[in-house]
């Protein structure tokens, strides 16, 4: 998937279908010339229905389409007979994705299972027709009932990325290398700050056929909750992911100040990120010799009591099973306190 083709932010204008009239027939036969009412009832309108699809991983068949209306329900006919009903309209989202209100910006849903189906326009109901409308003192009643109108709304569909670990860190930490390592996925890779411009899925193949879903997330840089840098294009993303993982270069002039920015800048996003597992992952560590590595750990034996942090090199395969095996018991030890 390139660059362009990630698309998690759409705006669309939806309407329902209207209910079809119900009809004022009277019955009329051979030998039969003032028969009573048999006007049917109008049809339904048809709905606007979102449906999670987990084939789906972007919003980017929706990117050029603008407006979804549902078809109008028939009118009814004689001999009590009911138009047909509306053509709903169904529109595939992938997992993850939140529907908020244009106008109010109020979240309507979300839709997180494969399958899982919302109407968020519902058809306007059809009119009855003059066969209800009959009594002793009223045996022939000329009127019927309109349709009820459509539901008209304009709707934002915003994507978060469903993944069970988040990849955290600055521009240029090596997020995509390990990516690209404990997965197969192949995200852009470079020597220079924001490569990633979109977040990258890849699953992690684990023991025994098992695997978890890993997102490397673009770059965060200071001041990202205010709206800088890509700000909170991507900040939302880092929601879904129930374990985050925080890499710092070992080349960073203060791998505790670095991490402490990250942190921050998740806290002022949304406080709720940091009851999430966290763990702290010193990447690029084949530049350290095993005298630099050993005064390193000491170091940050005093500055991370109480957190989780390791050494890794995606480019010389150093610690990556580790990091695996770390991370599987993160995530279901978190789903069996859950449960």
């Amino acid at each position: 998937m390139t660059e362009g083709n990630f698309v998690d932010y759409v705006k669309i204008y939806l309407a329902s279908g209207k209910g079809g009239k119900g009809s004022t027939h009277l019955h009329r036969e051979k030998f039969i010339e003032k028969g009573g009412p048999d006007g049917g009832d109008g049809g339904r309108g048809g709905h606007v229905i979102l449906r999670g699809n987990k084939g789906l991983w972007t919003l980017y068949h929706l990117k050029f389409l603008r407006h979804v209306k549902a078809g109008h329900g028939g009118d009814g006919g004689s001999s009590r007979s009911t138009g047909a009903d509306g053509e709903d309209k169904i529109i595939e989202v992938p997992l993850g994705t939140v529907v908020k209100d244009k106008e109010t910006g109020d979240v309507l849903f979300e839709i997180t299972e494969d399958g899982e189906t919302k109407v968020i326009a519902k058809g306007g109901k059809g009119g009855l027709g003059n066969w209800h409308f009959r009594s002793s003192t009223n045996q022939t009643p000329r009127y019927s009932q309109p349709g009820m109108p459509s539901e008209e709304l304009d709707i934002i569909l915003e994507l978060k990325v469903l993944a069970d670990v988040g990849l955290v860190g600055f521009p240029n930490a090596g997020k995509s290398t390990l990516l690209s390592v404990l997965t197969s996925a192949k995200p852009k890779i470079a020597d220079y700050a924001f490569t990633t411009l979109k977040p990258n899925l890849g699953i992690v193949a684990y023991r025994d056929f098992q695997s978890f879903v890993i997102a490397d997330i673009p770059g965060i840089i200071e001041g990202a909750a205010e709206g800088k840098g890509l700000g909170h294009y991507f900040l939302r993303h880092i929601e879904r992911n129930s374990t985050l993982l925080f890499l710092v270069p070992a080349d960073a002039e203060d791998i505790k100040k670095e991490y402490e920015i990250l942190l921050d800048e998740l806290r002022r996003y949304n406080p709720e990120m940091l009851d999430k597992d966290r763990l702290i992952v010193v990447s690029k560590s084949d530049m350290l010799d095993e005298e630099l590595q050993t005064e390193m750990k000491a170091q940050l034996d005093k500055e991370f009591k109480g957190i989780d942090y390791m050494f890794i090199s995606s480019v010389a395969q150093q610690g990556l099973q580790e990091l695996k095996d770390k991370l599987w018991k993160m995530l279901n030890t978190d789903a069996e306190v859950k449960s």
